[in-house]
Order: structure tokens, then C-alpha cells, then sequence
């Protein structure tokens, strides 16, 4: 029996169209990000499993997908090693070369444990798919510090993977679209980013997003207000899902964390806070007039607004959001997220923030960068929800040569040879076929014209042009040709 076809849950194939589609959000993404100084760079899809675990807080490493080691790779595992650790505790111990064991012996729970752990530590999975493009990049800049100037401006576009449930908008391969900034404390990198933000959504004619905007040093200083500095990132984690969960999980999760209930009490202005940006700023100083931390926080997102007030934006709307938290363990400054126009349901688009000392656990200290994120197949549902997409972008021949046979073909491949030379999609149809089948196939292709070469224009060094669209068809010089199709 044939074997049934079939792909992973959360991964996608892509047909012409929905690549042409793609890459016009990649080109658009890319203009942009050279246009603001950023140069591109790539790492290679899979990690060191230590230089990705421990970096996203427990969830994220939850949804790390871990490579198991294949190969050749088994058969120099020293498996004396296993064995002289386990002697003293065990009467008699078999491994196959398939990796399975049988004990017999005291202690047999305890000693699961140690070869369980033994194998999986360091011969199953030392290697990992990267999770997202920022911590790959941190360790970029530690291995090759000593080649890059900075402060460094660099963009990435690659899959990363994530063993998520998958949903609308989830996926469990997907493409990010980074540009970080390290080496430069300045809050200037942040105004620029929302400046980014606006102008590839404005180029892409995605009207309407809102740029929501937060601080962790704001985060830190509500959670030394009610009490609960030592268990920050527990209570950035719920209060980041406010808007998929609602406010009472939030408490529920927060209490199940043993964060006081009078802590989350005095929370209670926070989840009905509302009004705009500098309304929201002057309920925050008085909420964290006891947090220095705190205040600096407010201060730098006043320094952001004020500039973005000034400068101005195109079609994006700059939003604060307090309950605005991102569960990652590394932001320590701005957190950015963009969310999609009011009349698409769609979680975010976007995302990023201000991180100090990222490549501090690399062995850099003191080297801080602030980063943004566009999530490319959230952008492509949104645009294609809305009809946003240029119709021309998914042509890609615009003009196709009916074979009528070798001697046909020949002359109609010299032909062909001089569009592409200028730029022009031009195909042969490979075989000799019915004329009926060939006009189909231009048809469904949605090709514009197609060329007619027979004996009389072979004579007459002439081609047969056909409209597709309006059916007109007549006899042209090549020049007249290629000023048809232009």
C-alpha cells in the first residue's frame, strides 16, 4: 500500500503564489531595514542546546525542539563511563546497541534515574532549533566581537521553530524578520524603532496597527510595590496573558505563584487603567512614586512619546500598554509589540525590546541592545484577510511561445533568449502539443500573451503576438514584441 503523504502539525508547504506573496513581504521588510543602516547576517538553524536553554524562562524552554544525536554518533558512546558510576549500586547491567538496559539490583528506581539522565544529558540531545533569532545573535556578536563595529545594526530573516500548539496565526516553523542594534545605551535606537515599525507597515499599505509600547524597569517597580520583587518574572508571565485570559485567571495564576493577595490588589488601578498615553504616564507616577526603579521607567517612555510626537508617524498609532509584559527572561528596558488594525483578529505581529547585557552570558558584559521583531506569516494572513496584496506580484511569466515543433522551437528559444536578456519572463512550451492544451495551460498560469511561430513567421522573421486578456492578436518585428509586453 502506498504510503499516505503528509507534513507535520504546524508546518506549512507553499504553492508559487503564496511564495510570491512571501517574498514581497521579505522585500518590502528588507528595503526598509537597509534603509535605516542595518546590515544582514545568518546562523545556522540549530544550536547548542546550552546556548538557547535557560534563555526564554520555563515556558520557553518548554517549546524548545530538541535534535536527538543520530548517525554515527552512538557508537563511540563510552558507555564504560555509564557503567564504572553505576558498579557499586548494581548486580548486573545490559545494554544493547539498540540503547536499551535491564537492571537487576537495589536501589532500581534510583539507578533509572541516573542512566536516564546519563543518556539524555549527554548523548540523545546536545543540540537544539533555535527558538527565535535573538539569542543566536547575542551569541554571534560574543564569537565574532573582535570583527564587528559597533554599535552593530543588523537584521536576520530565517525560520525559527517552536513546539507550540498550533492555531490561527501559530505555527510550529515560521520566518522572523529581526533588526537589533547593540553597543549603544541610547533611548534614540528605541525612537527609531517605532519609526521602523511605521514605515514598513506603511510601504506594505497595512494602515492602522497600533505599536504598543512598555518598560520591564515599570513591570519592576509594580512588583516592588505589592511586594513581590523575588518572584518578577512569575508575575510578568500571568500578567502578559491579561488579554487572552482576563483579569481573574491573571489573579488566579498570580496567587498560585504565592504572590500575596494584597500585592495583587493594589494591582487593581492597573487593569482598569485606561485613557491616553500622558493620562496613563501621570497614573503611573503617582502608582510608582515609591519605585526609583519605577520612575526611571516612566522616564524613558516619556523621552520616547515626546519624540515620536515630534517626529511624527505615518499610518501607526504609538500605544502604552502597562500590562504589556512579554514572559522573556532577557528584555530589561522598552518592550514592543504591534498589534494588527482593530477590523483583523490576530494576535501580534510584532514584537521586541530593550535587552542590557544579553551577551553577559556569553562572557560579554555590559554590552546593551535593544531589538524588534515583524512575525512574516502573521503578516502575510492579515494582508491577504484584507486584499492587500498587489496584484501583480504573484506574474511571473509574462509571455509564453507555443511549441509547434523542433524547428519552431528553435527559432522561437532565439527570441526568448533576447527577452530574458532584457529583463522579460519569457517560456517555450516544452512539447509539441495540441494548440488547445497549450492556450489552457497559459490560461490557468494567468499568462498575458503568448507568441505564434510557424512557417510564414519563420519566413518573415516575424511572431504572432496574442492578448490573452482581450483576445487581439497580430504579426510583430521582435522590437515591436518586446515594446508590446513593457
Amino acid at each position: 500500500m502506498a504510503q499516505k503523504p503528509s507534513i507535520p502539525k504546524g508546518t506549512r508547504d507553499f504553492n508559487p503564489e503564496q511564495v510570491a506573496k512571501r517574498n514581497y513581504i521579505f522585500q518590502t521588510i528588507k528595503k526598509v531595514f537597509e534603509t535605516f543602516g542595518f546590515q544582514p547576517i545568518e546562523t545556522p538553524s540549530f544550536e547548542n542546546s546550552e546556548t538557547l536553554m535557560g534563555k526564554y524562562g520555563d515556558e520557553g524552554d518548554r517549546l524548545i525542539f530538541k535534535i536527538l544525536n543520530s548517525g554515527d554518533f552512538l557508537k563511540n558512546v563510552p558507555i564504560q563511563e555509564l557503567i564504572d558510576e553505576l558498579i557499586e549500586n548494581v548486580d548486573e547491567l545490559s545494554i544493547t546497541n539498540r540503547g536499551t538496559y535491564q537492571f537487576i539490583g537495589e536501589n532500581e528506581n534510583h539507578l533509572r534515574d541516573i542512566i536516564d539522565g546519563y543518556i539524555k544529558d549527554t548523548y540523545i540531545s546536545e543540540k537544539a532549533l533555535r527558538y527565535d533569532l535573538t539569542v543566536p545573535f547575542a551569541r554571534y556578536v560574543v564569537q565574532h566581537q573582535n570583527e564587528i563595529e559597533f554599535p552593530f545594526k543588523r537584521y536576520q530573516m530565517q525560520p525559527v521553530w517552536r513546539a507550540d500548539r498550533p492555531q490561527k496565526g501559530r505555527f510550529r516553523e515560521f520566518y522572523q524578520c529581526d533588526a537589533d542594534v547593540v553597543g549603544s545605551t541610547s533611548l534614540w535606537q528605541e525612537v527609531e524603532f517605532v519609526q521602523l515599525y511605521d514605515t514598513v507597515f506603511s510601504a506594505l499599505k497595512l494602515e492602522g496597527v497600533t505599536i504598543k509600547i512598555n518598560n520591564r524597569k515599570i513591570l519592576s517597580g509594580i512588583a516592588e510595590v505589592i511586594g513581590a520583587q523575588d518572584k518578577l518574572i512569575d508575575f510578568t508571565v500571568a500578567l502578559d496573558k491579561l488579554d487572552k485570559i482576563g483579569e481573574e485567571k491573571v489573579k488566579e495564576e498570580m496567587l498560585s505563584k504565592n504572590i500575596p493577595q494584597s500585592g495583587i490588589d493594589k494591582l487593581q488601578p492597573l487593569f482598569s487603567l485606561t485613557g491616553t498615553f500622558e493620562s496613563q504616564i501621570e497614573s503611573l507616577k503617582t502608582i510608582l512614586a515609591s519605585s526609583e526603579e519605577g520612575v526611571k521607567g516612566i522616564q524613558e517612555l516619556e523621552f520616547i512619546k515626546s519624540a515620536i510626537k515630534t517626529l511624527g508617524l505615518q499610518t501607526a498609532t504609538l500605544q502604552l500598554d502597562v500590562t504589556l509584559a512579554r514572559g522573556l527572561n532577557y528584555y530589561t528596558g522598552a518592550i514592543f509589540e504591534v498589534s494588527a488594525p482593530e477590523n483583523v483578529q490576530m494576535g501580534s505581529i510584532g514584537g521586541g525590546g530593550r535587552y542590557d547585557d544579553l551577551t553577559g552570558i556569553f562572557g560579554l558584559k555590559d554590552v546593551s541592545g535593544v531589538g524588534i521583531s515583524f512575525g512574516l506569516d502573521r503578516i502575510y494572513l492579515v494582508l491577504e484577510e484584507l486584499n492587500l496584496f498587489p496584484e501583480t506580484i504573484t506574474k511571473t511569466i509574462e509571455v509564453l511561445f507555443i511549441n509547434f515543433g523542433d524547428k519552431e522551437a528553435l527559432f522561437s528559444l532565439k527570441a526568448i533568449k533576447k527577452l530574458r536578456e532584457i529583463g522579460i519572463n519569457a517560456e517555450l512550451y516544452p512539447d509539441a502539443a495540441k494548440m488547445k492544451k497549450q492556450m489552457n495551460h497559459a490560461n490557468k498560469r494567468n499568462i498575458p500573451f503568448v507568441v505564434l511561430v510557424g512557417e510564414e513567421e519563420i519566413t518573415s522573421n516575424s511572431y504572432t503576438l496574442k492578448n490573452m486578456i482581450s483576445g487581439d492578436q497580430h504579426k510583430v518585428t521582435l522590437e515591436e514584441l518586446v515594446s508590446v509586453i513593457k
